[in-house]
This record gives C-alpha cells, structure tokens and sequence, in this order.
C-alpha cells in the first residue's frame, strides 16, 4: 500500500492535509510541488488534477484533490475519531467546515495577502481595512459558538477543526488589531498541544512578507 501527497509545506491548504495526515497515523511520501517547486503544468500532475493546484493526493490508485475534499476523504476513509459515526454529528463539523471555506478563510487568507505579502507601498489600505473588519467578525462568529464546546464539532477533535484551525497560527502571528476572541484563544491553545498542530500549521512564514511570488 502506499500514499503521496503533492504539495509546497508553506501552503495553508497543504498544511491542512499533512495535519490531517499525522493526526491520523497515516505514513506518506511527501513531494515538494507548487510554488518555487514547479511540476503543476505537467501532463502527469493535470491527470491527476486537471485545475493544475495543490494539495492533491493517491492512495493507493485513488486520487483526491482540493484541500477540505481530501481532509473528508482522510477522515472518513482512515480515522473513527476524526470522522462521527452519527450524520448528525457529522453535520454540525461540516457546516462549520464549508463556512471557513466560503467565508472565514476567503477574508483571513485576502487579508494576509493584502496586508502581509503585499509590498507596502502598493498595499490597498481601505481593501485591507475592510478585509481586517470581516475576518475579525468571522472569529467573534466562531468564538461565539465554541463558548459551548472545546472544539468546532463537540467534545474532541474532528475533520470541522481541520480547515479553521489551520489559519490560526498565521492569524495571531500577525501584527494586527485583532477583536478579543477568548474561546477562540483557548482552542488555539488546545490545537497547539497537539504534536501535528505543531508540526504543520505553527511553520515561520516571514520569508513570504511583502512578497507576491512564491
């Protein structure tokens, strides 16, 4: 049996999947892909995903691509703890996971690369101001739900964790004014005990400030 993943260790998306991965167990081969690391354009990586993006992953024959796609995949195929049993446990984790994708990341991740990875002078200060406000609206969002529960799907950790928490370390690394969000600073504390949390997501990304290109 055997498994890959494709993908460059700076992406957020990335890092959701290798977190994933090691919570689980799973043992893969990693292969630099993306970014300053290349290969997206070529005919063997556009069969396995004809978007030409990473994260994609095989294993064993089957190949799955798009980050929040490949963590349902991992959790459901390979994790009893990170994927409910019940439906309905399972849809309070997803819903929270399909809001982070089309709300929660879409203004942190605009945001860091409005503010962060945008050279000062050509930064859109009114854009970043407005993105800032947004995404400081989404954590008080998220810090009002997990007022009732240590983590995003209940009482442990789940697949709904995977997608919001990944933009945690980047989100409090920042210099920024950030709304007071206790709850959502005590899941992060939770997540940062957590050996793969670490190892995946707690990465130095100062290299990619003020810089546009990979």
């Amino acid at each position: 049996m055997s498994f890959r993943v494709w993908g460059r260790q700076s992406s957020i998306n990335v890092q959701k999947v290798m977190w994933t991965l090691d919570e689980i167990g799973l043992a893969y081969e990693h292969i630099d892909a993306g970014g300053q690391f290349g290969g997206l354009d070529t005919r063997e990586f556009r069969a396995m995903n004809p978007h030409g993006r990473i994260p994609v992953i095989d294993d064993d024959g089957t190949v799955v691509w798009e980050s929040n796609a490949i963590v349902r995949y991992l959790c459901a195929e390979h994790s009893k703890a990170l994927w409910p049993a019940s439906p309905r446990a399972r849809a309070e984790a997803d819903g929270w996971m399909d809001w982070t994708a089309t709300r929660l990341q879409s203004n942190v991740m605009d945001f860091f690369w409005g503010w962060y990875r945008t050279p000062g002078k050509r930064r859109d200060a009114a854009r970043n101001a407005t993105l800032l406000a947004a995404a400081n609206a989404d954590w008080r969002t998220l810090d009002a739900h997990l007022a009732t529960r240590p983590y995003v799907g209940g009482d442990h950790l789940t697949f709904g964790d995977i997608p919001a928490g990944t933009l945690l370390y980047r989100w409090f690394e920042m210099e920024i004014d950030r709304l007071a969000a206790p709850h959502v600073e005590a899941w992060y504390a939770r997540l940062q005990g957590r050996p793969a949390f670490r190892r995946h997501v707690m990465r130095p990304f100062s290299e990619l400030k003020g810089r546009l290109a990979f």
